[in-house]
């Protein structure tokens, strides 16, 4: 019995650790899909906010000290992430432009904005380390509940509880308020919406927006938890992985973050796995190539069984139905 304890002791947090920037960002994809907008650019919106969230920590690190400086350098990457996406609204929403062409664009602009800048600022293609880090800590009360306690609440990270909170909370909002019912509408029958006087790209701008903040937040907490600093390399798949996971837990806050912590746990085995017994003589290879074959499986699963919102990827034109 120890021993399980003692292997899920050492997997859970470090899977917690990897899913919590996939929760963030695909919470903001089905809110923008939920829209009816693809957002094919969660990649982009990542590489932003962990470009943003770098360079905010470098430069306040020395005023607002080790305690402060992540909690406001991922505030200002999930705001910085919101104007950015907007370019992906104005795009699609306003210029009906295609909207997996737009994300494409977004993802490289995002890309060549940071190295572009990076370059400017330091005069090399990455960013110094930074010192204000994300910490780990034992969560007070409830780290001492035995067997849950050491499992769940010691060494990790207030991020991984807030990315859970956020899901339940973005759930309610979702199906329970009047601006989630409106947010659905324009995403299934966005001409029954706006005959009801719903102003459908109002709300698709919104949603797009609210996808650039979640986005910005997790690219965020990914630098600042893992990298430390911002290079080509920082976000490298996480947001193609979250836009997986919004396709995987069909479109559902809940249902995505649940495969968020999927993808999580087989991003941990590739860094923890060669202490664990039973994978300790797999290749190593194989243990970094599982997460991305996991990704591609749990899609392929999915086909034909997953229902996207009727109206996603559909350019909303008033009066031309």
């Amino acid at each position: 019995m120890s021993a399980i304890i003692d292997v899920l002791q050492s997997i859970i947090p470090s899977a917690f650790m990897f899913a919590t920037p996939l929760i963030f960002t695909a919470l903001g994809g089905v809110l923008s899909e939920r829209s009816g907008i693809i957002n094919i650019g969660l990649e982009g919106l990542m590489i932003m906010g962990a470009f943003v969230g770098v360079i905010v920590n470098l430069e306040l690190y020395n005023i607002l000290g080790s305690s402060l400086t992540p909690w406001v350098s991922i505030l200002i990457a999930a705001i910085v992430g919101a104007l950015f996406a907007s370019l992906h609204a104005i795009a699609t929403v306003t210029f009906r432009a295609d909207q997996v062409v737009s994300g494409v664009a977004i993802n490289f602009l995002a890309l060549g904005i940071g190295l572009f800048l990076i370059k400017q600022i330091y005069g090399k293609g990455q960013t110094d380390m930074v010192q204000g880090m994300l910490r780990s800590t034992d969560i007070p009360l409830l780290s001492d509940i035995p067997i849950i306690g050491p499992i769940f609440f010691e060494n990790t990270y207030y991020t991984n509880w807030i990315a859970v909170i956020l899901a339940f909370v973005v759930w309610y909002v979702i199906f329970k308020t009047p601006f989630g019912l409106r947010l659905r509408s324009v995403g299934e029958h966005p001409f029954a919406a706006d005959s009801v006087g719903i102003n459908v790209n109002r709300m698709r701008y919104i949603a797009v927006m609210l996808s650039g903040f979640f986005g910005g937040a997790g690219g965020a907490i990914f630098a600042l938890t893992f990298a430390g600093n911002f290079y080509q390399g920082t976000i490298s798949g996480q947001g193609f992985i979250a836009l997986a996971a919004v396709v995987f837990g069909k479109w559902h806050p809940i249902g995505a973050l649940g495969a968020a912590l999927f993808f999580g746990v087989a991003q941990s085995l590739s860094v923890i796995g060669s202490g664990i017994p039973l994978l300790q003589n797999i290749p190593s290879v194989y243990l970094q190539i599982a997460p991305y074959v996991l990704t591609i499986l749990a899609l392929v699963g999915l086909v034909g069984r997953a229902e996207a919102p009727k109206s996603l990827g559909t350019p909303f034109v008033k009066g031309s139905r």
